[in-house]
Order: structure tokens, then sequence, then C-alpha cells
């Protein structure tokens, strides 16, 4: 008998799935890093979503642990070389949300290039001005996507139709090119790119990636978008660009510090920057949390789990 321990809030199929196969489940989201070490011990199946960090501590803990389940996409919430090493298997749900993060970025993309949301809050205030709301048509536009996974394939598929071109550069793949883009190397997605879409996990290698050396090796001025992880991209590089030209606008979702109230003096320097500058377009980390991606998240890990399992 296996015993799984949910310490966020999920949607709960999840729970029906795993109790139908002789799964004993503990659903606590609001359980704390504290009452997680002392409960751990007795759970064969963990799953997670992001407000606890799990490391050793936790996994040494745990020391029946079997299974841990990230629900998303992203692992760098987990000590990954730390479960691995103890041999506790490891599953996420990166095609469950990757639907909504290529909605979403196609989204945030269109209104960052036509000024939608500037445009908005003007016509609220009953502010009607048009010459200075003229937006870009995205037809003819080079758009580069780099990570060429779950979630960069899936705006590359949703931009089939508006009349741009799609290269994409992913360092640990090769082959992937097709009908929805062209692979090509970082070079030429410096040299050619009108839009810059980032689709990496966060990694030593990427955090910090976009600093403003960077940004300065683009050709042509840009677009830029962040669906991916916040330390991928710093802030005060999003405020070079923007105040230097480099940047037409930056659309982001996600934030180097998504706790806005611990933000230190240089980040919330550049914060007050951001959201004070008509051309950026800021959303809360919510591109893969769509309606159907919750549902969908609990019925890919359980599945997951279940294989693992048997």
């Amino acid at each position: 008998m296996y015993r799984c321990l949910i310490i966020d809030s999920i949607q709960e199929v999840i729970i029906k799935n795993l109790e139908n196969e002789g799964v004993i489940v503990d659903y606590m989201p609001n359980i704390t890093r504290e009452e997680i070490l002392k409960v751990v011990e007795a759970y064969e199946i963990l799953v997670v979503r992001g407000k606890t960090r799990i490391d050793c501590k936790i996994i040494e803990k745990g020391k029946c642990l079997k299974i841990i389940a990230r629900a998303g996409s992203g692992l760098d919430i987990l000590d990954v070389d730390c479960i691995r090493s103890k041999n506790i298997i490891i599953v996420n749900s990166p095609e469950a949300n990757r639907d909504a993060v290529g909605d979403h970025t196609v989204g945030m993309l269109l209104a960052l290039m036509n000024k939608i949301h500037v445009a908005d809050r003007q016509v609220r205030a009953k502010i009607w001005e048009r010459e200075n709301n003229r937006g870009y048509e995205l037809q003819g536009k080079i758009v580069g996507i780099v990570g060429y996974g779950n979630m960069g394939s899936a705006f590359a598929t949703r931009l089939q139709g508006f009349g741009c071109r799609v290269i994409a550069f992913d360092k640990y793949k090769t082959g992937f090119g097709n009908v929805k883009c062209r692979a090509v190397s970082m070079d030429e997605v410096f040299d050619q790119a009108d839009i810059l879409s980032l689709h990496v996990p966060l990694t030593d290698e990427t955090r910090w990636m976009v600093d403003e050396p960077y940004i300065d090796r683009f050709k042509k001025c840009f677009f830029l978008l962040n669906t991916s992880r916040g330390e991928v991209v710093p802030m005060k590089s999003v405020v070079y660009g923007l105040k230097s030209g480099k940047l037409m606008g930056a659309a982001l979702d996600v934030l180097e510090c998504e706790k806005l109230e611990m933000l230190n003096i240089e980040q919330n320097r550049c914060f007050e920057y951001l959201i004070g500058s008509d051309k950026t377009l800021l959303t809360p980390h919510v591109g893969g949390w769509s309606y159907e991606s919750y549902e969908k998240i609990s019925k890919v890990l359980s599945k997951k789990i279940i294989a693992n399992l048997s």
C-alpha cells in the first residue's frame, strides 16, 4: 500500500485517480515546511507545485520516498541531484500546460506590439489618443525562440497563420526544424530576430542569461517575451534595454523575485521603472495557469505516478 502526500493546492482529480489505484492520499495544501519535515518519512509519493523547495533536508527525512511529482514543468524547485542520488523517480507535467503558455505568450506579444494595455488604460480615463497608440504588425517579422521544448514548440504552432517567420535555437536539440520553424544557431537569432521569446528551464547555465551584453548582441531593436523563469532575465537588464532603446518593449510573465514585498533596493528601483513604463506588459506568472491546464496537470501527473508504481 502506497501513501501520497500532496503539499500544494492542486485539482483534486489526482486524488480520485490515485485512490482508485489503492493509494492513500493525504491532501495538505496548507502544510508548512516544518510540518513536512515531521511527516514526510511516512510517504512513498510526494506531490509538489512551487510553495516549498524540496531540498536534501526534506529528502533525507523522506526515507521511504519513491516518487516526487512536480505539478508543472520546471524542476528548479527540486534539488534534482540529491533526489536522483537516492534513486527517487521525478515526474513532471510540461505537456499539460504547454497550450496555456503558448496562448498566453501570443496574447502578450500582440498586446505589447499593439499597445493594447496602454490604450485600454487611456480610454478608461476618457483619453482618446490614436496616433500615440499606433502599433506594429506581426506579419513579416522574424520571431526568435530560445528553448524549443513543450512551451517553445507550442508558441511556434500558434504563430502559424500570422505571416511571420519563426527561427529557434535549442542548445540541447538538433534536427527539430519543421514547417513551424527553422532551427538556427544563437548567432542567427542575434542577427535576425525582431522578437525574442524565452522558453528555457532555470539552470545554473540560464540563470541571469539575458544580461546587458546579451541584449547588446542583437543586431536589431527587438521585443522581449519571457514566460519561462524570472531569474533568466534580471530586471536591471530589461531596464537597461528599454533605456538604451535596444528593447522596443518587454512582456514578462515572470520576475526574478515574485514576492514583491521582498524586493531588495535595486530590484525595487528596477520594478518601479518597469511598472511606470508604457513599453512593458506584466502578468503574475499565470502563463501556464489556465482552467484547462489546472485539470490537465493533475491528470498527467496521476497517470505518470501510476505508471511508475506499476
